[in-house]
């Protein structure tokens, strides 16, 4: 019980070592205004609050959201198709990923994407 005790002890010492380690090493001596300001959606912290806000950071997001809902139903369809029937997974997929499709042809040409 007292080499448990020992081996627990030693445990948090030794992290407790190394944690001060890193964070006496990873002490900057030089600090930018810009670098340790938060830059975030395309907004400059330091000036006026009310500017316009840059729709090509919003519509960046966006997309990466669209992408991300469509990849995380397009995964599961691999998973069902050993539980489905075939026929009936092929024309449900084909015609999801058609929706995708045609919906990104869409958008490509007349929607928010002509600026990429």
């Amino acid at each position: 019980m007292k080499l448990i005790y020992i081996i627990i002890s030693f445990i948090f010492f030794l992290s407790f070592m190394i944690m001060m380690i890193a964070s006496t090493l990873s002490k900057k001596s030089f600090y930018d205004r810009e670098k340790n300001s938060p830059f975030e959606c395309g907004f400059d912290p330091i000036k006026m609050t009310r500017m316009s806000f840059s729709i090509r950071f919003f519509l960046i997001a966006v997309i990466f959201l669209i992408f991300d809902v469509e990849i995380a139903l397009l995964l599961p369809m691999v998973l069902t198709l050993s539980l489905s029937n075939l026929k009936l997974w092929i024309l449900t997929s084909s015609y999801f990923i058609l929706i995708l499709i045609l919906g990104t042809m869409y958008e490509w040409k007349f929607g928010s994407l002509n600026w990429l």
